[in-house]
């Protein structure tokens, strides 16, 4: 009898340790997310500064970016609030970018061109680590809502975690008119 007890408890252990570790992972892979993040909103006034003097009317342009990337700056903590606000900074910032495309003397722009490739570059590190999050949180999720790891989950307050996804206006193609 003991031993049986012995053999749930330590299960009950190893389980609720397995899911501390999970847990942990996902908030792990959301820190990389957030630096890729905040290294985006940095780099995005610097952009805009560098395109300003050879886009000067597309103001609307400008402050539909320097909105967007308040409003993502701004958003709150949880996943799901801050995926639309960075999903719609990313709308935002492809317009911008294809609008770009129009002007020569801009695309001669060495410095343009550099941060260009660098917000190209942090947008697919923030792609590749929004995957891993979402690894994590789809293995986390799965171990709470499998039998048995749900009966130490629950009582012991594991939550399920959203996804980071992007959001249905942010999945159409970009509309630019010139």
């Amino acid at each position: 009898m003991w031993i049986i007890i012995g053999v749930i408890v330590l299960w009950a252990v190893f389980v609720f340790n397995r899911l501390v570790k999970l847990r942990a992972r996902v908030k792990a892979a959301w820190s990389d997310i957030d630096v890729q993040l905040r290294r985006r909103h940095d780099l995005v006034p610097v952009l805009v500064d560098a395109v300003k003097n050879y886009m000067a009317y597309e103001r609307s342009t400008f402050e539909a970016v320097t909105a967007a990337r308040e409003a993502a700056m701004s958003a709150s903590q949880d996943v799901a609030s801050r995926a639309i606000a960075e999903s719609r900074l990313t709308k935002a910032l492809s317009v911008l970018l294809a609008r770009a495309e129009a002007y020569p003397a801009l695309r001669a722009s060495e410095n343009a061109l550099m941060l260009q490739e660098e917000l190209t570059s942090t947008e697919n590190r923030i792609a590749f680590a929004r995957q891993h999050f979402n690894d994590c949180v789809m293995s986390y999720n799965t171990k709470i809502g499998s039998f048995p790891a749900m009966l130490v989950a629950e009582p012991t307050g594991f939550k399920a975690e959203s996804f980071f996804e992007i959001d249905e206006a942010s999945r159409s193609p970009t509309e630019v008119k010139l």
